[in-house]
């Protein structure tokens, strides 16, 4: 999908301050059947799992259904971590240690209560989109999953050893 179109949806944007446009699960589901094969194959989970409509929306991605951050949001009445007074808590600083596609939790939850929702979702656009074809990629398509330039967007320019350093640790892990 090209950048162009997305509105600004809260239900994309995760309360965690993770922008739901930019993950692999919610790119997936609109790719070709046989694109979300391999998808699946690499993620090895099943083609019928690769949906998700966003954090808010009812159909979410099975680890997303687990997620500890959402409901305890809900409960505080609120709509993301960083307007919560216990921020940054031990159950955020945890999610966010644990993969690279979450390095700019903090970041974006500053954004999001300078700007609002709507300018950040606006500029999350950008920040996840190829600057050659406007297509949104994910934090781990090093490569423009379109037109293949390299980095894929500039998420992905300024944290690209941390991906890099992931991904070839799950590799070797898979692999034992």
């Amino acid at each position: 999908m090209k950048k162009d179109s997305y509105q600004p949806d809260k239900k994309l944007s995760a309360v965690c301050g993770l922008f739901c446009p930019a993950c692999i699960i919610f790119i997936a589901q609109g790719e070709s059947p046989e694109r979300r094969k391999k998808i699946a194959k690499n993620l090895k989970i099943s083609v019928e799992d690769l949906q998700c409509d966003g954090c808010r929306a009812e159909k979410r991605f099975s680890y997303c259904d687990t997620c500890k951050l959402e409901p305890c949001a809900a409960e505080k009445g609120l709509d993301f971590c960083g307007e919560c007074d216990e921020y940054p808590c031990g159950m955020i600083r945890e999610f966010q240690a644990a993969m690279p596609h979450r390095i700019e939790l903090w970041e974006n939850n500053a954004r999001i209560r300078e700007v609002g929702c709507e300018k950040w979702f606006e500029e999350m656009l950008e920040h996840y989109s190829c600057p050659k074809c406007n297509t949104l990629n994910s934090a781990y398509h090093r490569a423009c999953r379109e037109c293949g330039d390299i980095p894929s967007c500039s998420y992905v320019d300024l944290h690209s050893d941390e991906i890099k350093s992931y991904l070839s640790n799950t590799q070797r892990e898979s692999s034992e």
